[in-house]
């Protein structure tokens, strides 16, 4: 299974539909969006995939978000989200509660946690859990998303 793993889009629609246009031509099956999401414009672009997001503290407009979050027949997890795929526990957040993201880590109940919120694309390990933060789409230099190969837990960042 193909995975796209998204941050940080802050509702900025050109670099987004640029990414999801790599996205189709990769084939993804699966959207994992890490928070920071930005506007329901942003949501409806996403409505091709089954995705699951979480919110960032820049997602102000919680309730927007939410409804179209519904409406486009995805997931939202709130601040956290929990997901098995393939018999990988993999956490989803954005990681700017610290302390949430020190305590998910150092419990060791995951295989994969995927993280936003410092836009600096990242593959690293905490003992046996892989790390991952996708880059961000608006605000980083270059703006970058992952791709995440299961069942082989490979990971790449894929920069727009």
């Amino acid at each position: 299974m193909r995975i796209a793993v998204i941050s940080d889009t802050h509702g900025q629609l050109q670099p987004t539909r640029a990414a999801v246009r790599m996205l189709e031509s990769l084939e993804v099956e699966r959207v994992l969006h890490c928070g920071d999401i930005g506007s329901a414009e942003v949501v409806q672009l996403f409505s091709h995939w089954p995705t699951d997001f979480v919110l960032g503290n820049c997602d102000w407009d919680r309730a927007t978000l939410a409804e179209a979050i519904e409406r486009s027949g995805n997931t939202l997890h709130g601040r956290f989200g929990e997901l098995k795929i393939e018999d990988w526990r993999i956490a989803l957040l954005h990681s700017d509660d610290r302390r949430k993201f020190t305590t998910v880590l150092e419990e060791g109940t995951w295989d994969l946690v995927c993280h936003g919120h410092t836009h600096q694309a990242s593959i690293d390990w905490h003992g046996p859990t892989r790390i991952l933060n996708p880059g961000a789409i608006h605000r980083a230099y270059p703006p970058s998303f992952a791709l995440l190969e299961l069942p082989a837990l490979e990971a790449t960042i894929i920069p727009l």
